[in-house]
């Protein structure tokens, strides 16, 4: 038996790294799963990977309009969706706020916060339906606490949006038996940190009290957990993985 037997789950940015980890958990455990990403490559081979509980949809996680798709698509495959996982992120421009450009401060926003947004509204009333659901919004370290070396101010400001939301919702939806809780990574061997460093993440490593970056799969069992039923009185609270790098 399944720790995620019964549930249906969309999965956003789940092409690769982390929401691909997840994708993978969650279909172990039981799940069956939504993958979406707008890179279609790669989101498919994921799908296929998983087999007949996976599906792959392409998904512009800034546009409310594809987000309506996606779940109606989810729930007319799967049945009423009872997790989401926000996922999808970028980094953005490396920048020092003086030189951001408006139009990247926003996309970053859009992306990382706007999509939540998106999510828990289009989702919430088939988790109400459906008797309850969790949901979990993934941040970053950098929504934690300041840390040198952040891409952005506009990284900086999604992801601390992305924990205030949280909590929000959490608040409103907590009658309705829907959960919300944040993640909070911090260095993650995944395709996009390695483009974002042009190396391993060796470096980078060394700079937490763990001396190394995680794997993927090791934030994939804190959020396999907060989408369990064993988390049922989890709510509006943030937990960071990120080897004790907030810790300094």
């Amino acid at each position: 038996m399944g720790r995620l037997d019964g549930k249906v789950a969309v999965i956003t940015g789940a092409a690769r790294g982390m929401g691909a980890a997840h994708a993978r958990r969650f279909v172990a455990e039981g799940a069956r799963v939504v993958v979406t990403d707008v890179n279609e490559d790669g989101g498919r081979r994921v799908a296929d990977e998983l087999g007949g509980n996976a599906r792959f949809l392409r998904h512009d996680v800034a546009s409310l309009a594809d987000w309506r798709r996606v779940v109606r698509e989810a729930e007319r495959t799967f049945g009423p969706v009872t997790v989401l996982v926000n996922n999808a992120g970028i980094l953005g421009p490396v920048v020092d706020t003086v030189d951001l450009d408006e139009d990247a401060y926003l996309r970053v926003c859009a992306v990382n916060q706007h999509s939540q947004y998106y999510g828990m509204k289009t989702v919430v009333p088939g988790m109400r339906r459906a008797g309850g659901g969790s949901i979990v919004n993934v941040s970053s370290a950098a929504g934690m606490v300041s840390i040198v070396g952040s891409p952005s101010l506009a990284y900086v400001a999604s992801k601390f949006a992305s924990r205030g939301m949280t909590k929000h919702a959490a608040v409103e939806y907590g009658p309705d038996n829907i959960r919300v809780n944040s993640v909070h990574p911090g260095y993650i061997r995944t395709p996009m940190m390695v483009e974002a460093t042009d190396e391993e993440g060796g470096g980078i490593g060394d700079t937490v009290p763990l001396r190394r970056l995680a794997d993927p799969a090791e934030v994939s069992g804190l959020v396999l957990f907060l989408a369990s039923d064993e988390s049922s009185y989890v709510t509006g609270t943030e937990h960071v993985v990120d080897g004790g790098l907030t810790a300094q």
